[in-house]
């Protein structure tokens, strides 16, 4: 009785401090954990996703195909994500719900795309092939591999000239602008890599700051006046690995640089 009296006692003072859940807080709780499900923890990612697609949009002119192939970039990098991982842990069965789901989203948008512009059939190979370079990759639990970053790099600097394709203008007319893209966000890769997982690695920090070195002079020549943004990639990866910065606050810098980025490159390259 005592044990029971004790035990309603405890249940009404958790209660009143708030540290039991209300049913309101069960169901904000699931969810949270449902959205976890079914949107990756790589927060980074979608800047890979969105400038290199807003570059080629805002180079090109907008044009109305574009739209399905966004709703099939974004849900092909969501069905990627979930293919990668059930290759990883040999257990398609855990992600069977999130595959159905964006497999749905991403392939009705993506035969539109092609049906309206069956050129960019052309580029399936080389998405085929690095796809194939993370599948491996991901069968080895090495997603963190300095080259498998790089080939996700490769996919997402490659949607400037699809986007611009979608709007019917030829690959040869951005070679520009994926250039850059694609160097920006190579060299992310590497200072990232200072910033956290080889903090305090020697070999990586004079690797990023060589590479920014060379291919800030790259885009100089492409258009120089993105020397300006690039002279201050150059700076950021030589000056802040040896500051303390919380990957939020790491984050929130490469977003200031991603709006620069797509401002700067559709104005000098056009």
């Amino acid at each position: 009785m005592v044990r029971v009296r004790l035990s309603a006692q405890h249940k009404a003072a958790s209660t009143a401090n708030g540290t039991e859940a209300l049913p309101a807080d069960v169901g904000q709780r699931h969810s949270a954990r449902r959205r976890r499900q079914f949107l990756p923890p790589q927060h980074g990612a979608w800047a890979m996703l969105v400038v290199p697609y807003l570059v080629g949009v805002l180079f090109a002119g907008p044009s109305w195909p574009q739209l399905p192939l966004l709703v099939a970039w974004f849900g092909g990098y969501l069905l990627s994500y979930y293919v990668f991982l059930a290759v990883k842990t040999r257990q398609p069965s855990r992600v069977g719900p999130q595959l159905l789901v964006y497999s749905a989203v991403t392939v009705p948008a993506a035969v539109l795309v092609v049906v309206v512009r069956p050129e960019l059939l052309g580029f399936a190979p080389l998405y085929a092939l690095l796809a194939a370079v993370n599948a491996s990759y991901a069968w080895r639990r090495s997603e963190r591999a300095l080259l498998n970053d790089l080939a996700s790099v490769v996919q997402g600097a490659l949607m400037v000239p699809v986007a611009a394709g979608a709007a019917g203008v030829a690959p040869s007319a951005v070679l520009a602008p994926f250039v850059v893209v694609l160097l920006y966000f190579a060299g992310t890769v590497l200072y990232v890599k200072t910033m956290i997982r080889e903090r305090g690695d020697p070999r990586y920090l004079r690797g990023s700051i060589a590479y920014h070195l060379a291919f800030g002079v790259v885009a100089g020549v492409i258009a120089w006046p993105l020397a300006v943004p690039f002279g201050w990639f150059l700076m950021r990866a030589a000056w802040l690995p040896h500051r303390s910065l919380t990957p939020k606050r790491i984050g929130m810098i490469e977003i200031a640089n991603c709006v620069v980025l797509v401002v700067a490159i559709p104005l000098v390259t056009s």
